[in-house]
């Protein structure tokens, strides 16, 4: 008697057992779901990042000299779905965020547009969608006055290469792009803020990439590459 009674009980937890399995696959597929894999690597989309940056810091460059909170929004707007991977040194200071901040101060005691500017950094925490894939790579460095900062790269072969150099606006920066021989890929400046070099079909293998403060004062310098 008691033998049958042990063997009821045991087939009552053997047959409990699968569900109390499928209960706790269902409880936890809901969780797993939500989480998103990163975007794959999209060189020509990260150049497009770049190319997207550079024109947003000259907008930037024109609503500071013109004190025109409106378009440093627009140039907030065109950063807000550019994702951004910080290598080494300083946070990355071009940025949405930044360009927002810098909106607010423009727009002084103008109560619609500082209303604006609210409702434009609330969707702006974090990149939630994008169009650049995983986004260009980005090095900051304070550079002294006349100094060069260099370092290597592996380009990939027949891939869009495109670098910038954004200044802070201090100064004059020049961008040069070198192969392992040393001659010049491709060099970026005269006097400008924000030299962009772009090499469409590269070679595969090692490049240098040189950025040279040429003014009196030392500048930060974002550098981005895809």
């Amino acid at each position: 008697m008691r033998q049958a009674v042990s063997r009821t009980v045991g087939i009552r937890r053997a047959s409990v057992l699968p569900g109390l399995v499928l209960a706790i696959g269902l409880l936890a597929a809901p969780v797993a779901s939500q989480i998103r894999p990163e975007p794959a690597p999209d060189p020509d989309g990260e150049a497009r990042a770049i190319a997207r940056t550079v024109t947003a810091a000259e907008v930037a460059a024109w609503a500071r000299e013109n004190r025109d909170a409106e378009a440093m929004m627009v140039a907030a707007r065109m950063l807000s779905d550019v994702r951004m991977r910080p290598s080494n040194g300083d946070a990355p200071f071009l940025t949405s965020e930044a360009l927002l901040v810098e909106a607010e101060a423009l727009a002084g005691g103008d109560t619609e547009l500082q209303a604006r500017i609210s409702r434009l950094r609330s969707p702006n925490k974090g990149v939630r969608a994008s169009p650049f894939g995983q986004g260009p790579i980005v090095v900051v460095r304070r550079l002294r006055a006349r100094e060069t900062y260099g370092f290597a790269i592996e380009a990939r072969r027949n891939e869009v290469l495109r670098v910038a150099a954004i200044g802070d606006g201090d100064t004059r920066i020049d961008l040069i792009l070198r192969d392992r021989s040393g001659a010049v890929v491709c060099a970026g400046g005269a006097g400008d803020h924000y030299p962009v070099c772009t090499v469409a079909r590269p070679q595969s293998g090692t490049l240098r990439i040189e950025v040279v403060n040429r003014g009196e004062v030392w500048s930060r310098v974002q550098i981005m590459t895809n």
